[in-house]
């Protein structure tokens, strides 16, 4: 199977070691052992001791029933059986997508997004729509398009909520008028909803497997968690629609790791804790990069309403790639090429890091802005 570079993370791979200051990362500042037991109140000694004794076998096939209790916390309606783990949400993603599509099945996918959602359909040969979203439009997808783009032969519609990069947000009136498009041609809705419930504003935001029938979420303890190392993610689907990716499964995972699990699992039933700290990082923090992008007069943005990143849009004559290369070069810091993204006249920023890093490269990248000009 041929399939295309994955842009962001092969970037990510290439320069992200040499950054002095990364503000191109996208997990909200990762938490470390002893601050999750912290945030638990946790007896780490008594902990501890319980996991020395913990014999590693494959453990729960389809996931430990402590781990599925605290993610089903974070549905309305999804219990047990329609929860499916994996490794990471790029590892439910490519669950989702080379199980359903065939090779005559047509796919449209929101873009900018995660690569995932075009690129694995296109590499099994399917017909894949894409529906552009623009600044314009604030990055929300424009329904008129997504009506013209389906038809009987869609399998999938793909959408990201909240959007990486842009920062978007689509409401619930909004993902049911989505839900009414893919019903009318019997479509599934995969929605990768990595960055669910970090939003600047104090609502619930409803997932897209507590709407519909066919929806599909896809989610992590990477992004909103703190806690990318366990490498865990996860499916919530129906019930026939996880029986069948369980089928696949067996040939690609067979389990998540033990200790990873019971690691989530203990994060999750402290789901609260780790939230109000990782909202309260992400609201600064973007105070922090919305005052520093009302004063650079090169450079704007649409302003995120949940999430952990940003589009930054700049009017100088070069392309997005070499404008990162040169201030990783001359500044140490990091950002990722619109280009990752398809897009060009822009970067992606991650301002989720710690206040000093945010402050600090968004002064550096001030001091490369200026001799741009």
């Amino acid at each position: 199977m041929k399939i295309k570079n994955f842009k962001v993370e092969q970037w990510m791979n290439d320069y992200e070691e040499d950054a002095k200051y990364n503000i191109a990362e996208t997990c909200v500042y990762s938490i470390t052992l002893n601050e999750l037991f912290e945030l638990s109140g946790e007896d780490s000694k008594k902990y501890w001791e319980e996991m020395r004794n913990m014999r590693l076998t494959y453990g729960h096939i389809n996931g430990s029933p402590e781990l599925k209790k605290g993610i089903c916390k974070l549905y309305r309606n999804i219990k047990d059986e329609n929860i499916l783990t994996t490794h990471g949400a790029i590892g439910a993603n490519h669950m989702v997508l080379s199980t359903l599509v065939e090779s005559t099945d047509r796919v449209v996918a929101v873009l900018p997004t995660y690569q995932q959602q075009y690129s694995i359909p296109e590499s099994i040969g399917a017909d894949v729509q894409i529906l552009r979203l623009k600044p314009e439009d604030n990055f929300l997808p424009n329904l008129g398009e997504l009506r013209l783009l389906v038809n009987e032969n869609t399998k999938i519609i793909c959408i990201n909520n909240p959007n990486n990069p842009s920062g978007s947000l689509m409401s619930e009136d909004m993902l049911q008028e989505i839900i009414d498009i893919a019903r009318s041609v019997d479509a599934y809705i995969l929605c990768d909803e990595v960055y669910r419930g970090l939003n600047q504003e104090d609502i619930y935001v409803k997932s897209i497997a507590d709407m519909y029938e066919k929806g599909i979420s896809t989610s992590s303890m990477s992004k909103v968690f703190s806690l990318a190392g366990l490498r865990l993610g996860w499916i919530a689907g129906s019930r026939e629609v996880i029986e069948k990716f369980c089928i696949h499964r067996d040939y690609s995972t067979i389990s998540c790791g033990m200790l990873d699990e019971a690691f989530a699992a203990l994060a999750l039933n402290n789901a609260d804790k780790i939230l109000a700290r990782n909202k309260k990082i992400v609201r600064e923090n973007l105070k922090i990069l919305d005052k520093w992008v009302a004063k650079e007069p090169h450079i704007s943005y649409i302003k995120p309403q949940a999430g952990t990143t940003a589009l930054l849009y700049y009017d100088f004559d070069i392309d997005s790639r070499d404008f990162c290369v040169d201030l990783i070069t001359k500044m140490g810091v990091l950002l990722t090429p619109g280009s990752c993204f398809e897009f060009e006249g822009c970067v992606r920023i991650g301002y989720a890091s710690t206040r000093n890093e945010l402050v600090e490269g968004l002064e550096k990248l001030s001091q490369y802005i200026m001799t741009l000009k």
